[in-house]
């Protein structure tokens, strides 16, 4: 092939009166990955989506020229180009891996059907040939017992199996273009780890050119050959990854860096080895009956879970998924019923708490929007704990006082109080959501990956935030996370989970110094390093 892969040439996208790309430029070559990054609405996935002809915005208008080659003679333009071409295009010569694959694989179609849709329509294979190519795919991007699970449906997949099986879908025709839209910002460190070294090998052996969208430079530090980086739809720097990293040009970049989850030796908060046991859980054990095509079958959540956090300090959880960390937030603020096991909160009986106990523990979700109902503002969102615990004073403007009191201590104006979700950033939702929490005036607050679906810069504000909040207010957490350098950052003592049963518990300098166990050290291997992978020759 001679030339790039794709190449984008002032590529301009307007949806009404706003200008959401301005003017950006890029080539991606065979074998070669491009790292697009930028805070949420920096123009990332719109600009992809442009050059590939995805966009159906209603008053869109796109300009500039994006022109796929997949052989020395097929040069294709896509800006402008018609409904048929695009169909021959997409599927075939382009693959597309989203960020949630729950909602980019159909629920109704069996795995292995979505694999040969693109198959018997782009490659004409019959039905059996097309079934034998989606086993073989599926072994490659390693799902185990291949020709069990083709006929197997999204939901009966884990998260990593279903990022693996979107993989093997965007694949199946050998694109000469990927598209990684976020494709591992769902996932815990060690599967997003393997995510990245599946792209990577299949890349080399079909001379793939990717292009990989993310809002963490650590993660493009990983992957990436070439970054570009955009602001507010400009592209702001565009380098090699390893001159990025060395000497990066602009402010913009330098902030992304700096504000990158590490683990480094001085990180974590300061000590309290005088703190005292606030919330004791012992021999915790829930389990879940679910149906399979052979039956009902048990599935043990959590296996005989003991630990304590202590008054004014941070415990974290850690483990993949699957390993039971939201299902103990859940089972403790009594959203599942535990088979066995006792959680007392100061002496008092947690799981068989009354409601006016119950407020006692908080939870903050990992996605704010879901959490906040889009009908109510933030302030109607703030008072509804104070009403129905009977907070904040007896009146109406008692209680708004107190929701202003409340939206000032996670720094928001007053002015928020009329504002609805939709109206807020996602770093302000989640402000929101732990004002709420607040609200409650709760003894403990469970922080269930409460920063994971948060740009790394507003991930670095909201980690202030709850810093902050633990010194004056002397908050206790139960933080529950995936990425160790966050939990460095944040704990005081670490619990590290794997199958519903704890593998490790220590204090956090201790846990990250000289772990004891493999699946620990394991989990700490998977953290993107300081520097960027060496670009490949």
């Amino acid at each position: 092939m001679t030339g790039p892969v794709l190449r984008v040439d002032d590529l301009r996208v307007s949806i009404g009166r706003a200008d959401i790309v301005r003017g950006v430029s890029f080539a991606v070559e065979a074998e070669q990955t491009l790292g697009i990054v930028g805070e949420s609405g920096s123009g990332k996935s719109m600009t992809v989506l442009a050059a590939t002809g995805l966009i159906d915005a209603p008053g869109r208008r796109v300009s500039g020229s994006s022109v796929l080659r997949r052989g020395t003679d097929d040069a294709v333009e896509l800006v402008g180009a018609s409904d048929r071409t695009l169909r021959r295009v997409h599927g075939d010569a382009v693959g597309f891996v989203f960020q949630d694959p729950g909602t980019s694989l159909n629920p109704l179609l069996t795995i292995g059907r979505q694999i040969t849709e693109s198959l018997e329509t782009h490659r004409g294979l019959s039905g059996r040939a097309a079934r034998t190519r989606a086993i073989d795919l599926l072994e490659a991007v390693g799902i185990p017992h291949p020709d069990e699970r083709v006929d197997a449906y999204p939901h009966q997949f884990s998260g990593g199996q279903r990022q693996r099986a979107m993989i093997a879908v965007a694949l199946a025709c050998d694109p000469a273009l990927l598209i990684a839209d976020e494709p591992t910002t769902a996932l815990d460190v060690t599967t997003q780890a393997q995510i990245i070294d599946l792209v990577q090998t299949l890349q080399r052996e079909r001379g793939t050119a990717v292009v990989w969208i993310s809002h963490d430079l650590g993660v493009i530090g990983q992957v990436a050959d070439d970054v570009l980086v955009l602001r507010k739809g400009v592209a702001v720097e565009q380098r090699p990854i390893a001159d990025v990293y060395a000497q990066p040009e602009h402010a913009y970049t330098r902030e992304l860096l700096a504000a990158r989850p590490r683990i480094r030796a001085d990180a974590g908060p300061p000590p309290r080895p005088d703190a005292a046991p606030l919330l004791d859980v012992a021999d915790l054990d829930v389990r879940f009956t679910i149906a399979t095509p052979t039956g009902p079958r048990v599935v043990h959540a959590v296996d005989d879970v003991s630990f304590h956090v202590r008054r004014g300090t941070t415990l974290a959880l850690v483990g993949e998924s699957g390993s039971g960390k939201s299902t103990i937030a859940n089972a403790l603020t009594g959203l599942v019923s535990p088979k066995a096991g006792t959680a007392t909160l100061a002496g008092a009986d947690l799981l068989r708490a009354r409601r006016a106990d119950r407020r006692r523990i908080a939870m903050v979700f990992q996605d704010p929007f879901a959490s906040l109902d889009p009908r109510r503002s933030v302030g109607d969102a703030v008072t509804e704990p104070l009403r129905v615990h009977r907070l904040g004073g007896r009146t109406a403007s008692q209680r708004r006082d107190r929701v202003a009191e409340l939206l000032d201590l996670v720094g928001l104006p007053t002015a928020f109080h009329e504002r609805f979700p939709h109206e807020l950033s996602g770093g302000e939702r989640q402000r929101v959501s732990i004002a709420r929490a607040l609200a409650l005036e709760p003894d403990v607050i469970v922080l269930d990956e409460a920063t994971a679906s948060l740009d790394v810069s507003v991930q670095a504000h909201v980690l202030t935030l709850l810093r902050r909040l633990q010194d004056e207010l002397g908050t206790t957490y139960l933080f529950i996370a995936h990425d160790l350098a966050i939990v460095q950052e944040m704990s005081h003592d670490v619990v590290v989970l794997k199958e519903g049963r704890v593998v490790e518990a220590a204090p956090a300098p201790e846990l990250f110094a000289n772990p004891r166990e493999p699946y620990t050290r394991q989990l700490l291997a998977a953290v993107p390093p300081e520097r960027p992978r060496a670009v490949r020759s």
